[in-house]
């Protein structure tokens, strides 16, 4: 089954992925996605909303709290039962929350989520074993270790070459360029990679 979680970061323009998905709206992420997609349920404290979203939600929840509106909303899908996740919204506005959202990310991924977050211009997602690129032949790319060292164990079909492992603090995963169609990447560890939808 298939999730959409809609965050109050920079509105998303392009279109929203939501058939034969649960889509859980994070507080503010209603004023961008109201009338663009079917909601199933609002989800948050409400504090940067100046109105009462449609469906009404089911719980407010106080502003001062531990967790962020995007962690509730993410447990409730994966207590649904999800087994993939779309993010829109994930990036802009606040750098902390962007930071946030990729842990938002990882959460999901630990979870055995299949996860995506979509901004303006990138696509973000965690994977880890082969990683198939050939559907972005010609974009600009980038590989960051997520949360572990990162061993690169083959690849092919890309610009440029990796070096056997890439380290927190290191930027050699930085722009690499996706040039054939049958191009992947085998890692052994987590992998944060961001496809840059724009030019290369």
């Amino acid at each position: 089954m298939k999730g959409v979680l809609l965050l109050n970061g920079e509105p998303y323009s392009g279109e929203i992925e939501s058939e034969n998905a649960l889509v859980y709206c994070c507080d503010g992420a209603y004023s961008w996605a109201k009338n663009r997609v079917r909601i199933d349920k609002n989800i948050g404290d409400f504090d940067s909303l100046a109105e009462i979203p449609v469906p009404p939600p089911e719980e407010i929840y106080p502003s001062e709290k531990n967790f962020t509106d995007g962690e509730i909303a993410l447990k409730k899908l994966i207590e649904k039962g999800v087994d993939e996740i779309f993010f829109y919204g994930f990036g802009g506005g606040r750098e902390d929350h962007f930071l946030g959202n990729l842990h938002l990310l990882y959460a999901a991924f630990s979870a055995g989520v299949t996860c995506k977050a979509f901004t303006e211009k990138s696509l973000i997602f965690p994977a880890e074993g082969k990683i198939f690129l050939g559907e972005f032949k010609g974009k600009t790319f980038s590989v960051l270790p997520f949360g572990c060292e990162l061993h690169i164990i083959d690849y092919r079909g890309l610009k440029y070459a990796y070096p056997a492992s890439l380290s927190y603090g290191e930027c050699r995963g930085i722009s690499n360029i996706v040039q054939k169609s049958d191009a992947f990447l085998e890692t052994n560890g987590r992998a944060l990679v961001i496809i840059n939808r724009g030019e290369v």
